[in-house]
């Protein structure tokens, strides 16, 4: 096992109350000990010190095998911070700007069109941006969005995207450029920049990215970012040799009116071992990266420096300050709701909601599909991580107990003296 992870840290003298911090992890083991989750591994971080990092629980009900801080997590979403950071890079190079049409890189998502109420359609009256991807406000249409006549209109392109299936579905394709010209088949549900739907835009943003630096993402965040950054367990794919060090990924289920968790992917049969080894999503689709809470406590920390970690210079600090931004403006995002906006990346929280919180103006981060979170605080020079692999967690209506997330950041900043 290659797991790094920064230096160890003394609570109290980081000003942490130790007993308070102590209650994470009775909090913590209640959750897997009920099984609302197989595992979860909890970090916390003060001035670049670890103050914090117990793993609790198991890779698979049926192996019984323990966790521990070299586990491999499915990121999905939680990528996305990475490919934000991936594109401010690239900025600091010349080689793009947030507001470049993303045609300039993709010319199939030219001359895009929207859908009127009337069932026609019209040009957009601006172009899809690199910003728009990145704040998930490109106005792309979703099954849920658009009218049950697209399905059949628009059947092969859905198919194309995996939207839908049909009997003799296919596999994704190999090339993202067939998947661009897919998408550009399908009319947006607004103009670009009116609507926030999530995730889609990533998708445009792997293709933008790849063309602008010449390289896969795989290249390019292993170069760039992950190597820099000593993030040595990082990677799209199962590293060989680790396939032990992959959990099994449950989904979260109502199973005749009782919530369970059920297997929704093997270690062995994940796409992540498996292959073909050729979609490298940056928070969008192919399940993201792999990587350890550790690795990602690295990234986050680069982060919270403003751009450096270990002398090794990732970003520039006012590159970082613009990605932590307020992105969306006045705009509500759906899935979060008062107090939030999107930065480059990331969600940010401004504080203007309808109850208090216990947190900081200014926090910033995001979680994954399957659960895996983080968040970081500027002005307490703090970070929280917790991870572990199950999808559908924010069904509340399935579990409603089940806010693991919600009571770690909860006693993260409870234990602050």
């Amino acid at each position: 096992m290659t797991h790094s992870t920064l230096p160890e840290g003394d609570a109290k003298a980081l000003g942490f109350d130790p007993d308070r911090l102590a209650q994470i992890s009775p909090a913590m083991q209640a959750f897997v000990d009920e099984k609302q989750v197989p595992n979860l591994i909890t970090m916390v971080v003060r001035k670049g010190q670890v103050v914090h990092l117990e793993a609790r629980g198991v890779m698979d009900f049926e192996s019984q095998e323990p966790v521990n801080p070299g586990t491999l997590f499915r990121l999905y979403s939680n990528t996305k911070p990475i490919a934000g950071v991936a594109t401010l890079i690239l900025y600091e190079r010349g080689l793009l700007t947030p507001d470049d049409p993303v045609s300039k890189f993709v010319p199939e998502l030219a001359d895009l069109r929207v859908q009127l109420p009337s069932g026609m359609t019209e040009p957009a009256r601006r172009n899809i941006t690199i910003r728009d991807c990145l704040t998930n406000t490109t106005s792309i249409n979703t099954l849920t969005n658009m009218p049950m006549s697209y399905r059949q209109q628009y059947r092969e392109a859905l198919e194309t995207l995996g939207m839908i299936r049909s009997d003799d579905f296919k596999p994704l394709p190999i090339n993202s450029r067939e998947r661009m010209a897919a998408m550009a088949q399908i009319p947006l549900a607004d103009h670009p920049g009116k609507l926030f739907v999530y995730h889609a835009g990533y998708s445009i943003l792997g293709a933008v990215l790849e063309a602008a630096a010449g390289q896969t993402m795989e290249q390019f965040f292993k170069e760039q970012i992950f190597k820099p950054l000593g993030m040595v367990d990082s990677d799209f794919y199962v590293p060989e040799g680790a396939l032990n060090r992959l959990p099994t990924c449950y989904a979260l289920s109502n199973i005749d009116g009782k919530a369970q968790l059920v297997v929704q992917e093997k270690a062995g049969s994940s796409e992540k071992h498996v292959g073909p080894r050729v979609n490298f999503g940056v928070g969008s689709d192919a399940g993201g990266v792999l990587t350890t809470i550790t690795d990602y406590a690295r990234f986050g920390q680069m982060l919270l420096n403003g751009g450096e970690l270990d002398g090794k210079r990732i970003l520039g600090r006012k590159t970082v300050d613009l990605m932590i931004a307020n992105h969306t403006g006045d705009m509500t995002i759906p899935m979060l709701g008062r107090g939030f906006h999107f930065g480059l990346g990331a969600a940010v929280y401004h504080g203007e909601d309808t109850k208090p919180r216990i947190r900081s103006k200014g926090i910033y981060g995001w979680g994954g599909a399957a659960a895996t979170t983080y968040f970081a605080d500027p002005s307490e020079e703090l970070m929280g991580l917790c991870f572990t692999q199950v999808l559908g967690t924010g069904g509340k209506q399935v579990w409603p107990d089940n806010d693991y997330q919600e009571t770690f950041q909860r006693l993260v900043y409870q234990s602050l003296v």
